[in-house]
């Protein structure tokens, strides 16, 4: 029987038999779908034959279909072909869900007056701006690896925060360790700097007032070490009397500082899972376990010595990160480890995850 033929810039079936076995090649505009059989698991079959693709500009890899295995060879682009219409229709509502949550943090009675909504835009660019600058961070150092990523999703959430974060995805195999580190790494510290820069603009705002009838005035937030930090260096409270609260660019801090320490989560596609992956190889296997235990047994605290107040966020998280785990981690190609320079920015990142850690965030009082 003829072998299979395959365009010129990519691999001869017959150059990666020990890993995959092809007996019929099916070429489309962008993919080229290898039939076969893997010579052995899934991760492994990959890891050994991404490197032979990557050099031609091809990500690859293996699904099951109809009841055949099918080995997807897809060209690989790390440039923005086009309008990025998801991405721009997402900012442009997560735009307008921040300036209603802002409004409800300035007082401003956004149902009344709508056009009001604007002067709430300090609090909506400075959660937009440390989402955007963490997720840039990721972005910024998967071009450098040339690692094919989109640009940032941001999530929209009408709720007194305004959103759920943003992501990018990654669509390609990670060709090293140090790679991997390097994007997981940049967006925890690069939305740190903008948190702390954040922070210190915000404490030095005049507090707004809060009547007390509002849902926001309700609102306890627990501040992790480093905003409380950043406003005893420079001098200023994060607690007023009653009718009156912080101003809500300090609100836009603790949610980075929120959302740095929950990406630093060593779990699943977190940033702290490719961090410390990149770091201590497989054995993150035994690490991530330990993630949902940690987080039920703080719910439960919670639960017994605060009458159950902030429970439900750590209970909630405890059962996300059970289906982090289910996910599974980023595999680098290059198993070559990092050194010693990355595994000390390593550690300071994560030791300023801590930082960052607050037992009760959020909760409502009384």
């Amino acid at each position: 029987m003829a072998e299979p033929t395959v365009p010129g810039d990519l691999p001869d079936p017959g150059s990666f038999t020990e890993a995959f076995l092809v007996y019929d090649v099916d070429v489309a505009d962008e993919q080229v779908r290898y039939y076969g059989e893997p010579m052995d698991e899934r991760e492994s079959v990959i890891r050994r034959i991404a490197p032979l693709f990557r050099r031609r500009g091809y990500r690859v890899d293996i699904r099951y279909e109809m009841g055949e295995h099918v080995l997807v060879a897809t060209e690989r682009s790390t440039g923005i072909d086009g309008v990025p219409w998801t991405n721009v229709a997402l900012f442009v509502i997560t735009v307008l869900t921040t300036l209603f949550a802002g409004s409800q943090w300035y007082g401003i009675d956004a149902l009344a007056d709508p056009r009001a909504l604007v002067r709430a835009w300090p609090f909506a660019l400075s959660v937009l701006g440390v989402l955007a600058v963490h997720e840039l961070g990721h972005y910024a150092l998967s071009r450098y690896h040339e690692v094919e990523a989109t640009l940032p999703y941001f999530i929209p959430m009408p709720n007194v925060l305004g959103t759920l974060g943003a992501v990018i995805r990654m669509k390609d195999t990670i060709p090293s360790r140090r790679a991997l580190f390097d994007i997981g790494v940049a967006g925890p510290l690069a939305g740190l700097v903008a948190t702390v820069v954040v922070t210190a603009v915000g404490v030095t705002l005049p507090p707004v007032a809060m009547p007390e009838s509002t849902l926001v005035a309700r609102i306890e937030l627990g501040y992790p070490l480093l905003v409380r930090g950043i406003a005893a260096l420079l001098g200023e409270p994060l607690r007023y009397g009653a009718g009156r609260t912080v101003n809500p660019v300090v609100v836009g801090g603790w949610i980075g500082a929120f959302v740095t320490f929950l990406n630093l989560l060593p779990v699943g596609q977190l940033d702290g899972a490719h961090v410390t992956r990149s770091l201590i190889g497989d054995r993150i296997r035994s690490v991530q376990r330990l993630v949902p235990v940690g987080l039920f047994g703080l719910g439960a605290y919670l639960l017994v010595a605060e009458g159950g107040r902030g429970a439900q966020l750590w209970l909630f998280w405890g059962l996300l990160s059970l289906l982090f785990l289910r996910a599974g981690t980023a595999t680098p190609i290059d198993e070559s480890p990092v050194g010693r320079p990355r595994q000390v920015v390593g550690a300071v990142t994560l030791l300023l995850g801590v930082l960052c850690f607050a037992p009760m965030p959020i909760a409502f009082a009384g």
